[in-house]
């Protein structure tokens, strides 16, 4: 089962990257392969903690698959966690955690863990795995580069 582990630091605060993250209805505008997503319900506290279920369609490599995700957020702690709901994986979550670095800076920490049900996926994800998931980080940086504008380390 794929696991990775991607640490970056960027030149934006944390609560900025946790609010870019956590707004996953743009996802679509940026990320590769993110071709539609729907949020199926949303329950968020006063304090930014709660729970979104939501359906995203992924292409990639001439394979279309839909899978539905739980998120679940927690603003004060800048943590963000996403469970396998339904779809194509035998497993998938991954883990955000946005803390600081000083000077206005955000390290940013992202872990994932998945597994396709289907042979041939797994093999397709597999042969691509670094590339793709280098693609994504990269996607979230540029991302916080349009919103928040380009800016040095």
């Amino acid at each position: 089962m794929p696991h990775a582990e991607d640490t970056r630091t960027v030149p934006y605060l944390p609560q900025q990257m946790y609010e870019m993250v956590a707004d996953v209805r743009r996802y679509p505008e940026f990320l590769p392969w993110c071709k539609a997503l729907r949020v199926r319900s949303e329950v968020l506290d006063v304090e930014g903690r709660g729970l979104l279920v939501a359906d995203m369609v992924a292409r990639f490599k001439g394979f279309e698959e839909r899978f539905t995700s739980r998120v679940t957020f927690d603003r004060p702690a800048l943590a963000i966690d996403v469970a396998y709901v339904d779809g194509p994986f035998k497993h998938l979550s991954n883990a955000w955690r946005f803390t600081p670095a000083g000077e206005g800076r955000c390290r940013i920490g992202f872990v994932i863990d998945f597994e396709f049900r289907s042979r041939m996926l797994q093999l397709v994800a597999n042969s691509m795995f670094e590339k793709a998931l280098m693609k994504l980080s990269s996607a979230f940086v540029t991302r916080a580069d349009q919103l928040y504008g380009t800016a040095a380390i």
